[in-house]
């Protein structure tokens, strides 16, 4: 590891007009943010996080990059925007909201992502675009392309999971991603010795096996040095490698925090090590750049500046349009046609979904399979067994217990245009990754157009003895989000054609399948490859006392329980929960005119009482009888078989038809 304190620039081998180029690009964004502040003071914008003190970093970095490696950014790099010379004008309309920004009004300040400028914006969360970084870096290796990818953290974002999961996936990948740490002394308001205790946050990087290096941050010369060097040298020899860059952040966490919690020496000490004014004064001294000429530099970036002010303020605000904001949240997707064929082999739910995956695999060579063992082990269910084989290791990945970054990786791979599935050993795990489900696969093509081409196969459901922590039915999370696809068949020719059309798909699908059913149905399924697509209902069985409105195992319960009583309902399989085929469920309820919503989700808060509400809100008038819904006890799912059997909406399915039918 290295480590520099003084601002020692080193100009051998440099041309005048590269070292004055340097100079301009750390003098601009300095510029763009003094006139922020002034904006700020005036209260002409309404928020700004200051990279003051800290631009030789991204600025450094990004000369240092080719224009086509991805860049993964923060708060506090604007330095990145401008050296890639995305337009001011719009940069300014982005944050003040116009509609000619890049997330249309949508999100704010630096959280969004220009594809064709190779740079993706964070979320909130700051940790989860180190994981993005891994699988476009992935691609690169996919491809054989000799390319790297670049993200940003801070060294209080280093205290998250994230972090850990994404350096250690890099790691055992040799994933080509250089971690930049931001150290600038303070996350908000608490310091570095109340984040983390090691004497420099580099000296992880030997815990993941990776190189680490620590140079100073204030450095423009050695900043771009470091990272040029060590770019040529992964492209031709992927592995990760961890940079801490050592500065300052001279400004508030944002201006409203303001900084009275600074050391006032630290300033001070921090001042004469500015990135921009140190390395102007540099260049003076070394008659490299004459004062007439600084003055004159300023001057345009100035006039620059204010045209680009002018510009972007005068750019229109939004306009409220209901239409466009419910069909920005998917990215389009015209299904193609592909019908089942006449040739069947019969299958149990297990193998339709390990068949379609197969014929996903064959059909699209960029689709990338990652999960817990599912490579020589073939999955705790078998599902994948001997794909390793067909496939190979680069498209069949084992994964460490890192399901947020792996999760991240998908997305990333989407961002380079590739297909992936990721398997969740079993769906309650899902939780260690809900942050990237929820706050970024579901809002970036909402937010600035990115497609999330992610499928989750999510193993769910009870009735087999496995306790509190491996039989949770929790579709209704994903449900709940905008932005996501949910998918949850109950037989195995729908499985297949329901996955094979999640695969295509652009957008990203929560994939259920229910445990309890991999071996207990089985039917003819199509050969090949088919279709089904979303949103589209299948009726059961066909009645007139009532409709039994369910999905995944309640399909199961709903048969039995109708064959067992010869009763006279239309039984729904809903197949997808998002989209949902309402114009199904109100035709059986204006026929039947009673109706029961029933799923093995606890009642609380379970899919059911959306539709409940639905049904009530919009054909209360055809209605004979209330919307009942049968769902499973409010508690954890019991271990014990009795315990278990008590829990599951199937011991109240007889009672709660009995009501509705003599109501």
């Amino acid at each position: 590891m290295t480590t520099q304190t003084a601002l020692d620039f080193r100009i051998e081998n440099r041309s005048v007009d590269e070292l004055k180029s340097f100079h301009k690009d750390l003098l601009f964004p300095r510029m763009v943010e003094e006139k922020m502040l002034k904006l700020l003071r005036q209260g002409k914008i309404s928020k700004w996080f200051s990279g003051i003190g800290q631009e030789a970093i991204s600025v450094g970095c990004t000369r240092a990059l080719q224009e086509n490696e991805y860049i993964f950014t923060m708060h506090r790099n604007l330095g990145v925007f401008t050296t890639r010379r995305l337009p001011l004008s719009r940069l300014i309309a982005q944050w003040q909201g116009k509609v000619t920004g890049y997330t249309q009004g949508r999100d704010r300040s630096f959280h969004f992502g220009s594809k064709e400028d190779y740079i993706v914006g964070m979320i909130s969360h700051l940790g989860p675009q180190l994981s993005l970084a891994n699988g476009a870096a992935m691609a690169h290796i996919l491809k054989e392309e000799k390319r790297v990818a670049l993200a940003f953290t801070g060294e209080g974002g280093t205290s998250e999971g994230e972090f850990h999961e994404a350096l250690n996936v890099a790691a055992v990948w040799n994933l080509p991603v250089i971690f930049i740490i931001e150290n600038n002394g303070y996350g908000l308001s608490t310091p570095t010795k109340e984040q983390y205790v090691c004497e420099h946050l580099v000296d992880r990087a030997k815990g993941y096996g990776m190189k680490g290096l620590r140079i100073n941050g204030n450095n423009i010369l050695e900043v771009y040095d470091t990272v040029r060097q060590e770019a040529e040298s992964m492209r031709d020899n992927p592995r990760p490698v961890l940079i801490e860059c050592d500065t300052f952040r001279m400004r508030g966490h944002e201006e409203a925090s303001g900084t009275k919690y600074v050391p006032q020496e630290l300033f001070d000490y921090w001042e004469q090590r500015d990135p921009v004014i140190k390395y102007e004064r540099f260049l003076l001294d070394e008659e490299i750049l004459s004062a007439d000429e600084v003055l004159s530099i300023r001057k345009d970036i100035k006039a620059e500046i204010e045209v680009a002010v002018k510009e972007g303020f005068a750019e229109p605000d939004p306009v409220p349009d209901a239409g466009k904001e419910l069909q920005d949240v998917y990215a389009p997707f015209t299904p193609q046609s592909r019908p089942a064929g006449s040739a069947t082999k019969e299958m149990r739910l297990v193998d339709a979904i390990s068949d379609g995956l197969r014929e996903a695999m064959r059909e699209h060579d960029d689709l990338v399979l990652m999960g817990q063992d599912i490579g020589e082990y073939g999955g705790v269910f078998k599902i994948t067994d001997g794909f390793l084989e067909e496939f190979g290791s680069g498209r069949v990945r084992n994964t460490p217990l890192c399901e947020s970054a792996i999760i991240g990786a998908a997305l990333g791979l989407s961002l380079e245009g590739q297909k992936s599935m990721v398997e969740m050993q079993f769906a309650d795990f899902v939780t260690v990754g809900f942050n990237q489900i929820v706050n970024n696969l579901a809002k970036l093509h909402y937010r600035w157009g990115q497609a999330a081409d992610v499928v989750i196969r999510m193993p769910t459901g009870g009735t087999v003895g496995a306790g509190p922590f491996h039989s949770q039915s929790n579709e209704a999370w994903f449900a709940h989000t905008p932005g996501l696809k949910v998918a949850y068949p109950s037989s195995p020719a729908d499985a297949k054609g329901l996955l094979l059309q999640s695969i295509e798909d652009p957008n990203p699908v929560l994939f259920f399948e229910h445990k309890g059913l991999y071996r207990a149905v089985s039917e003819k399924v199509p050969e090949g490859y088919y279709h089904i697509p979303f949103g589209k209902a299948r009726l059961i069985q066909e009645g007139e006392q009532a409709v039994i409105i369910t999905y995944g195992m309640g399909v199961k319960w709903a048969r039995d329980w109708a064959e067992a009583k010869q009763a006279d309902v239309d039984i729904i399989d809903l197949r997808t929960l998002v989209p949902l085929d309402w114009d199904t469920i109100a035709n059986s309820v204006k026929k039947c005119h009673r109706a029961l919503v029933l799923h093995e989700d606890t009642l609380t808060g379970g899919f059911g009482g959306e539709l409940a509400a639905r049904i009530s809100e919009h054909l209360f008038e055809h209605l004979d009888a209330p919307v009942l819904r049968c769902a499973s006890m409010d508690t954890p799912v019991p271990f014990a078989a009795g315990l278990e059997a008590q829990f599951m909406a199937s011991s109240r399915l007889h009672d709660r038809m009995e009501e509705l039918l003599n109501y």
